[in-house]
């Protein structure tokens, strides 16, 4: 199979659509499969997994580049020849992509993983969430095939008026992110530094952005007993940094691979402050890691956490909120084991070669349904998931 993806987001940015995209070519390449890849101009690496990157123009917004549509894409699409196209978290560029592909008869799959109206609503936009809605209804409603990871976005698309909908996951590294990591000397060492004192140790992970709510984590000043962890950067660092002011807090930077792994497993409580996941990744790196998990009830934590079994889902307004739900899993470590042990059973079986088969089958669907399209087997116009 021959595989063209076309990601808004990769390497060296970090975050889901990233992780998303490099395992998906990663699997691509243990399967035996081309591919190749365009992204916004960033300082990709030339080369992944074996197969070529192509960057094209973008500009920068917010420390996020943003690809622009240009002749390039289209180019490159015609060039290679695909058998499917793989859009992530389609915007300018991905919209360009999908309706190249359209224009080549190449059956295409897009990746949802943007709350839309999240955003409009934390700027107060009622008018630009509209519109923008229409923007994702348009670009979606090109695809034939659209791969949701949660209920909640699941019914936003619906009710946007997205049709050709389908459930899709994301994998995690039960290997690398482990309870046992905890026993290295690596984490004893960073544990000392963080918790000198055997301090309860309540860590964040992801970009600190506006729609991260980073700042939150102020609710739990004055909890005895309790050091904070901040892994990541972003653009609202200075608000966070001034929020969280004369707390017990370690900004930790930008971490990866045995390094991240190490940080979640110096962990005691893992704290999410976001109203705007549609999956939430950090969170089954955290259950894997064996970690209770404090989150809002609002997106995707809502399909990942139990709440009471695996951890807590507390009220997404409501002030203090948060600091109940943490003290409540600081006070009893025994609640915090068994809540850990519940989470890493629940991600067990989730690896990445298992979500990416589903991705692989995916892809031979809108093959099929588009090839049944052009020999009269099926109605014409007819896509997968109709």
């Amino acid at each position: 199979m021959r595989v063209a993806i076309v990601s808004e987001s990769f390497l060296p940015t970090l975050n889901g659509v990233t992780t998303s995209v490099v395992k998906v070519m990663e699997h691509l390449a243990d399967a035996g499969h081309e591919a190749m890849l365009i992204v916004p101009a960033a300082g990709s690496p030339r080369r992944y997994a074996g197969f070529d990157v192509h960057e094209v123009p973008a500009l920068a917004y917010r420390q996020f580049p943003v690809g622009l549509p240009n002749s390039q894409v289209s180019s490159l699409i015609s060039a290679f020849q695909p058998d499917v196209l793989h859009v992530a978290a389609p915007f300018l560029l991905g919209a360009q992509a999908i309706a190249s592909a359209n224009r080549l008869g190449v059956p295409s799959v897009a990746i949802y993983q943007t709350d839309v109206s999240g955003y409009a609503r934390r700027n107060r936009l009622a008018v630009a969430s509209s519109f923008a809605w229409r923007v994702v209804r348009w670009i979606h409603e090109g695809a034939d095939l659209t791969l949701v990871p949660s209920t909640t976005a699941m019914t936003a698309l619906r009710t946007a008026g997205v049709s050709r909908l389908e459930r899709w996951g994301r994998g995690v590294d039960v290997v690398t992110y482990h309870p046992e990591r905890r026993a290295s000397a690596a984490v004893a060492a960073l544990r000392a530094r963080l918790a000198p004192d055997g301090e309860v140790v309540v860590g964040y992970v992801g970009r600190v952005a506006p729609e991260k709510s980073v700042e939150r984590l102020a609710e739990l000043r004055g909890l005895p007993g309790v050091r904070l962890a901040v892994v990541g950067d972003g653009p609202s660092m200075p608000l966070v940094t001034r929020a969280l002011q004369g707390m017990p807090v370690d900004f930790l930077g930008t971490l990866r691979g045995e390094e991240l792994a190490d940080a979640y497993a110096a962990f005691d409580v893992f704290a999410h402050t976001g109203l705007e996941e549609t999956f939430g990744q950090t969170l089954q790196e955290a259950h894997a890691s064996g970690l209770p998990i404090a989150a809002p009830r609002a997106g995707g934590p809502i399909d990942l956490i139990d709440h009471g079994v695996d951890g807590l889902l507390f009220d997404p307004v409501r002030e203090g909120a948060l600091r109940e739900a943490v003290e409540a899993l600081v006070a009893s470590p025994e609640r915090r084991s068994r809540m850990g042990q519940a989470g890493r059973r629940k991600v067990a079986d989730r690896s990445w070669s298992a979500v990416c088969d589903d991705l692989l089958g995916h892809y031979a669907s809108v093959i099929a349904a588009r090839a049944g399209a052009l020999d009269g087997t099926a109605p014409l116009g007819t896509r997968a998931g109709a």
